[in-house]
């Protein structure tokens, strides 16, 4: 598809935006920033724009709960591809302004919980503040009058905002990554030979084994899962819940075909969320062998049934 506008999770500055920048083919494009999340997903929607880059994992914080919620209960897009940028936060004020000044911290509490020890440690007294996005506390600071803020965000946003780089890497672990994804509201990539596709299992009944039993469909197939989260349906009291896995696989694949419809027989409802390219080196795995497996089971079976008298 000819992309000319794609939106992300703003303003710019944010490591979204930082890791929309390393896509060649998204580079050039005009880029549009919204102010939250569902403000991206609503507008891939409607289409104000063709694509849409949201966070949805964290190496340290785990899944963005809010952006795979709305993915899986409030829009009907298919992820096309994810991007997995290295993360480094710094704190940000400025210019002029010493940690001793600093008595306001702000940012999101992803971030700010990712640097937790460096905060409890260097700025025990200071106040922690919600921001939007790390982008927009580093805006926020730069616009406040007082000398007495920082922001926990990107190197970036120091060279956008005008601020000063106050401490850098402030992060509690260093080997700190996010994924982001790239949304669109229609169309499957072709497979690559490394891919990962995104479903929403439902439960047919709460009972004892209903993971087990979707587990197994995936197992029975050798194929790998690299997530799997259960959420709250929203739909449901209390103990109503879904599950989202991530397979290492495409609905090319019939071994994957095969599995999506055994659990549509089985649990009866399954939302297809996108079969994408996945980020880094394809890992040596089972898959190949599986899948020839497969292919001369299939043809076994096929020639058992063309034996059938008409």
């Amino acid at each position: 598809m000819a992309v000319t506008r794609v939106g992300f999770f703003g303003p710019f500055g944010t490591f979204t935006q930082q890791a929309l920048l390393t896509q060649p083919d998204l580079a050039d494009a005009e880029h549009v920033a919204y102010r939250t999340v569902p403000d991206v997903l609503d507008a891939v929607e409607q289409g104000e724009v063709d694509l849409g880059v949201v966070p949805i994992e964290n190496s340290i914080e785990g899944m963005v709960n809010f952006t795979q919620d709305a993915l899986a209960f409030d829009h009907e897009l298919l992820i096309q591809r994810e991007i997995v940028i290295d993360i480094e936060h710094c704190l940000l004020a400025r210019p002029g302004v010493t940690l001793a000044d600093v008595r306001d911290v702000f940012s999101i509490p992803v971030a700010t919980a990712q640097c937790h020890r460096y905060l409890r440690e260097q700025l025990p007294d200071a106040e922690i503040r919600a921001a939007y996005s790390t982008a927009d506390a580093a805006k926020q600071v730069s616009e406040r009058a007082e000398l007495d803020a920082a922001a926990v965000g990107p190197r970036v946003a120091a060279e956008v905002y005008g601020l000063d780089i106050v401490a850098a890497d402030i992060a509690d672990h260093h080997d700190n990554q996010t994924r982001f994804v790239v949304v669109a509201r229609e169309g499957v990539p072709a497979p690559t030979g490394n891919d990962k596709t995104a479903l929403v299992i439902y439960q047919r009944a709460d009972e004892p084994g209903s993971l087990v039993s979707i587990l197994q469909e995936f197992t029975a197939r050798r194929i790998n899962l690299s997530n799997l989260t259960s959420r709250p349906t929203k739909a449901g009291g209390l103990g109503d819940y879904c599950f989202i896995v991530y397979a290492e696989s495409h609905v090319a694949d019939e071994l994957l075909a095969d599995t999506m419809r055994a659990l549509h027989a089985k649990q009866g409802a399954v939302k297809f969320l996108g079969s994408y390219p996945a980020a880094g080196d394809h890992a040596e795995t089972t898959r190949e062998h599986a899948d020839a497996r497969w292919r001369e089971a299939d043809d076994w079976v096929a020639a058992i049934r063309g034996a059938i008298r008409r």
